[in-house]
């Protein structure tokens, strides 16, 4: 097939993309040929820190260059927003007074440029996962926050949900239960699954948003 080919499949093709909204990093992906690819940042990264900085022009800054600008422009800078999200407090950043989920909007968006460089700009669809123990309004920030981003949010998943169907679909012939232990950078979740037949089921969840791997940080640093 020619470049010009390929370039009109490309741009004929829009998937529906997967987005880990995370406390620390976040990343988007779709299904290509069968696999999950992670859609990369122009500089090649597959995930970003999960950080937005408004810098003394106003210009919105996501990612690596944001985390580095924490210590120097603490005012300006937000970390691990996720964990505020459902609530209805503001946030100052850079002047602003900005909610949660008008954060959370900001890295989205983010991503969604990646997504837009390689299929085209416009409206895409998108799955965003949660942790399994976030409430209804925790779930409808997150939506809301996607859908300020550009995107049209088809379903919020749980994070532990979204592993067991990655591991569902390559092991449908097994009948099992699975523990799905997820520990990220700022939230923990376990889950419970039951597979049978090809179809899942989640039997218990519970979790933690304030238990993750920057909070054994901080603790090694107090100790």
């Amino acid at each position: 097939m020619s470049n010009s080919k390929e370039n009109k499949v490309q741009c004929s093709f829009r998937p529906i993309v997967g987005i880990d909204l995370g406390t620390t990093n976040s990343a988007v992906a779709y299904i290509h040929r069968g696999q999950p690819t992670i859609i990369p940042s122009p500089q090649g990264q597959r995930i970003i820190p999960s950080v937005v900085l408004i810098d003394l022009q106003g210009n919105v800054i996501v990612g690596e260059d944001a985390r580095a600008a924490l210590v120097a422009m603490p005012d300006r800078t937000i970390a691990a927003v996720k964990r505020k999200m459902g609530s209805n407090e503001h946030i100052p950043l850079g002047g602003q007074a900005l909610l949660p989920q008008e954060i959370s909007a900001l890295i989205l968006r983010e991503l969604k440029s990646y997504v837009d460089a390689l299929f085209g700009e416009g409206e895409k669809e998108a799955v965003i996962t949660v942790p399994a123990y976030f409430t209804d309004e925790q779930r409808r920030a997150t939506k809301q926050a996607g859908e300020l981003a550009g995107f049209i949010v088809e379903r919020i998943i749980n994070e532990p949900t979204a592993a067991a169907l990655a591991f569902g679909l390559a092991n449908l012939e097994e009948d099992r239960h699975i523990l799905v232990y997820d520990l990220g950078g700022g939230t923990f979740d376990v889950s419970v699954v039951e597979m049978m037949s090809g179809i899942l089921e989640v039997k218990a969840s519970t979790g933690n948003s304030h238990l993750g791997g920057e909070d054994f940080d901080w603790k090694h640093l107090l100790f």
